[in-house]
């Protein structure tokens, strides 16, 4: 974790804790096991609930296409893997959806570790989402509360702009790649100097409605 964090729990910039855990896929060591890929751990309430299966059942409609994108998933929740495994058979017999992906049987450890149990709701763990770049980097935490299902279009969408962000040393606009003033186009940092600001103006490579509010067309 980063001198600066006091918290006790990962924060965006920090690195993943090693942990090994257990999943349905057997024993995992995080972050090594996905070293040089992006991946996404997201935990769960429980195994048999409703919202929680509709959610398994569409990250793994998602696996492929995150797959292209070099970027795992791996589910996690209290449950011991016995549940897991009985649960995830259960999605390919009555959904007729595989699950591809392992999922963690946590004993607190973990969940405790990344602020997954809150203590106003409950032993379950919450609907958190970590997203990890290939450098065992926090990237990206969402916390979403029991009551409600995940935008997993979003959570891709997320992969994605990282990615461009990341190739292209720009900034997304909001709902990128589809901004209402912008389209598809990235937002430059700002500038740091007043040279830097009169340039940016002149740059024919770039459009600006002020210095400060520069956007250009990137690969």
């Amino acid at each position: 974790m980063s001198e600066e964090n006091s918290t006790g729990l990962p924060l965006i910039g920090d690195k993943f804790p090693e942990v090994t855990v257990v999943t349905t896929m057997g024993r995992k060591t995080l972050p090594n096991e996905y070293a040089g890929k992006w991946f996404i751990l997201f935990s769960h309430p429980g195994d048999f609930t409703p919202v929680c299966t509709t959610e398994f059942a569409g990250f793994a409609k998602k696996a492929p296409e995150l797959k292209e994108l070099n970027c795992e998933l791996i589910g996690l929740s209290i449950d011991q893997v016995f549940s897991h495994i009985k649960w995830v058979q259960w999605i390919d017999e009555n959904l007729g959806v595989k699950i591809p992906f392992p999922v963690i049987a946590d004993h607190g450890k973990l969940s405790k570790m990344l602020g997954m149990l809150h203590p106003n709701k409950g032993s379950n763990t919450v609907r958190a989402v970590f997203v990890v770049d290939p450098d065992s980097i926090i990237r990206v935490i969402l916390y979403y509360p029991q009551e409600i299902g995940r935008n997993l279009n979003e959570i891709v969408r997320i992969v994605k702009a990282l990615q461009f962000t990341d190739k292209n040393k720009v900034a997304a606009p909001a709902d990128w790649p589809n901004n209402e003033f912008l389209g598809d186009k990235a937002i430059m940092p700002p500038a740091t100097t007043v040279e830097d600001a009169e340039k940016r103006l002149k740059d024919k490579n770039l459009e600006c409605k002020d210095w400060w509010f520069c956007y250009k067309k990137a690969d």
